[in-house]
Parts: C-alpha cells; structure tokens; sequence
C-alpha cells in the first residue's frame, strides 16, 4: 500500500484484474435530469456503461427511441437492470414481473438482473417461508436462464441475504447456475462480517459489486430504503468512498487479486452533489489501479 493516507498508485496492483465501474441512476432519482443528460455526462466522464434502475427501464419502455443501439452510440452500456421482484406476491404477478424485466434487460442489452431476495431478514423469516421463497427463486433462475438471463441477489439487510452464511445457504437450497450475488460491500461490513472475508466465501457465485460508505456504524441507518428513496430523507454520514469506515483502499486490492475475471462494479452514491462526487469517487478508484474502464449506472 502507498504512503500512509494515500491512495494506492496502480502499479502497486500489478497482477490484479480490472474494474468495469458504474454510477447509478439512482443517484439522480431526485433530479430533474434526463436519461439522455446522464448519458452524455457518463460519455464525456470517461465512463463505459450505465446500471439502470428498474423504474427508470420502465417509464423509457414506450419510447422505442431509448435501448442497447441508442446507448451504443454514446459508446456506453448497460452493465446491469436492478429492481425489486415481488417475491412474495401472487404467482401470476411474480412471473409478469420477471418476464417484463426479462424483455427490458434484453432490449438494453445486459444479462443481469438485479433483486433483492424478499423482505424478512434471515433471522426473521420461518422455516415454511423460507421453503416458498426458496422455491420461487428456483423459478425465477429458470425463467432467467431460459432468456439467458442471471439473477442476482444483493446482499442487504432485511432481506434473506443480510449476512454471508444466510447467503450462501440461498445459493445451495436453490442449486441453480442462474443464481448469482451483487455483492455490497457496506451491507456485508453492516452485518458484522469482514468484506475481504465475505468475499472469499462468496467469490465463486459474484457477478456484481456496489461500492459505498458511511462515516460511522451509528449512522447505518440512513441507508434504510424508505429514508433513502424519500426526496426530504437524511443525508447524514453518507461520504465519499474513501472517506468512510470501510476501507476500500485494503477492498479493492484484496479483491482484484481475489477475482478470476474482471470485476464490475457501481458506486452507489445516494446523498448530493451526486456529479462532483461521482467524479471525484471514479478518479481515485482508477487510482487504485483496480479500474481500467468504467460504467455508470441509473440505479
């Protein structure tokens, strides 16, 4: 690692793999700008792609205008279409969901579904719910590799994927190549888990990273969804990348010397000056060396 408070310089992870980085559109979902402006700002920021919300994909779907051959024009794409599957819904309901999310990923051209695996934590749920939403994700890893298709489930709290082991137990109960994790580090750090640690017991089934951090434990609870998508919601603690409680300089090395292919990934950044910040973020993650090309994301 570089002098002490530095960022590492990109020799230093020679022999690491790369980072394909994303922003999320997300991060504008309180702004009044257009998918056209975010793309052109992602273009001319050096990015390479976008991660696209679900409700965003949605509202576009009428405007055949906007898909995989308009996003290729500003040399950019679709790194990943996350939204939130209703998995406890009635069945019928669950399937259009996931076949209206099928056709919206293949219409901008990526292969990964982002979701979170229901709305109970892995100490809350029953033994019998736990059965049911197993079974569900054994259907939806089959409609998905049916449309060639992933299905990734976040690491995230309240969900049954709020700690490694509960997450590692989903991915053996539902035996399916299609299932795979988006793995976020802060949520992994939340749970009481080492991400560096997490990641080596989780490695083999990650196709997705989010990257964000908090100033402080105490303050964990910014991030819950209903303070976070409200536009009169807290801000408090949310910081740059590196200026957080986890430590990302010691994540990214051991991860890119960690990983067999190239890594992807997005910074998740939910509080304000969301360009300054996502520009100031992608800059010192390309200087870690970890980060050869980039994506930016509207989830």
């Amino acid at each position: 690692m570089g002098e002490t408070g530095t960022i590492p310089t990109a020799h230093e992870y020679e022999g690491g793999n790369s980072m394909k980085l994303s922003l999320c559109t997300i991060s504008f979902r309180h702004h009044l700008q257009s998918i056209d402006q975010i793309a052109h700002w992602a273009q001319t920021n050096g990015f390479q792609g976008i991660e696209l919300w679900g409700v965003h994909a949605k509202n576009l779907a009428e405007d055949i205008h906007y898909g995989s051959e308009w996003l290729s024009s500003y040399g950019l794409e679709v790194s990943m279409l996350s939204d939130y599957l209703p998995l406890d819904a009635p069945l019928p309901e669950l399937i259009d969901e996931m076949n209206e999310l099928c056709s919206l990923a293949h219409r901008w051209g990526t292969n990964k579904i982002r979701t979170f695996a229901g709305n109970k934590g892995s100490a809350d749920i029953s033994r019998l719910e736990r059965i049911e939403l197993v079974s569900r994700m054994k259907m939806l890893c089959k409609m998905a590799e049916a449309e060639g298709m992933q299905l990734l489930v976040e690491t995230h709290p309240n969900t049954l994927t709020d700690n490694p082991s509960s997450t590692l137990q989903l991915i053996e109960e539902t035996d399916h190549p299609a299932l795979r994790v988006n793995f976020d580090v802060l949520h992994i750090w939340e749970s009481g888990v080492d991400p560096v640690y997490a990641l080596k017991q989780l490695r083999p089934y990650v196709s997705h990273f989010h990257l964000k951090n908090i100033e402080s434990r105490s303050q964990l609870g910014v991030f819950a969804p209903t303070n976070v998508y409200a536009a009169a919601g807290s801000r408090e603690g949310m910081v740059s990348l590196f200026e957080g409680a986890v430590d990302y300089r010691l994540f990214l090395k051991e991860a890119a010397d960690m990983m067999d292919m190239e890594m992807e990934a997005s910074l998740e950044w939910f509080g304000g000056n969301v360009k300054e910040v996502l520009a100031r973020d992608r800059k010192r993650v390309e200087g870690t060396g970890t980060a050869t090309h980039f994506s930016a994301s509207t989830n």
